[in-house]
């Protein structure tokens, strides 16, 4: 198409065209991904709603008889009840081989080991719902990480077809300014070279108004 001289070409297109044509051919729709994952439980705050007060007795009753504050004041009851009884000048309410004491005893044992696996049942529980609880959340990142690998795959395809592409229009300009007179091919190298020129001081000069506003 000529040009009469003194005019300015006319652009038929807009960049968001020029741009779909440069990169016709190159598929860059990238596939989605529907996140509809289980949301994400507290298992203390669930385990702890869940809890009855026979399940909150037993484990205070499992949380006492497990420390070293109950053996040490059982042990000490139990020394001070055969000293009364071995040395008692007066009354001696349990003789040797003080069977009130292993009766005591007995009934302690009796009714602690319910109530200990009674708190053992519940943690076991709790165990069983952190259990679910992780696979769910390693399953879940299992599929975001496919997710992304997919994602990234799709990515590494849609830049080889715009190399490819540019490298085809590289070949396209190079055949066509081999074409071209030798004059004319050096007159549009100086008329690009004045063009990014000017585009450089019009960028220069709009950031030293930027700049002093």
């Amino acid at each position: 198409m000529d040009i009469a001289p003194g005019t300015t070409p006319a652009h038929p297109h807009t960049h968001g065209e020029t741009f779909k044509h440069w990169i016709e051919g190159a598929h860059i729709q990238f596939p989605r991904f529907k996140h509809d994952h289980p949301a994400v439980i507290n298992v203390n705050k669930v385990a702890d709603e869940q809890m009855t007060l026979g399940q909150r007795i037993a484990d205070g009753v499992a949380s006492v008889m497990g420390s070293w504050k109950f053996i040490i004041t059982q042990a000490t009851i139990m020394v001070i009840w055969i000293m009364l009884n071995l040395v008692g000048w007066f009354y001696h309410w349990d003789l040797y081989p003080f069977v009130l004491l292993n009766l005591a005893m007995s009934a302690q044992a009796a009714f602690a080991t319910p109530l200990i696996m009674m708190s053992q049942n519940r943690q076991s529980a709790k165990d069983r719902l952190m259990a679910e609880s992780d696979y769910h959340c390693n399953v879940k990142g299992e599929e975001e990480v496919r997710h992304i690998m997919e994602h990234l795959d799709h990515q590494d395809t849609v830049i080889l077809q715009i190399m490819q592409r540019m490298e085809v229009q590289h070949k396209e300009v190079l055949y066509h300014l081999s074409r071209l007179d030798p004059e004319l091919a050096r007159r549009l190298g100086m008329d690009i070279q004045q063009v990014s020129k000017e585009l450089i001081e019009e960028e220069a000069g709009d950031g030293d108004a930027s700049g002093n506003s």
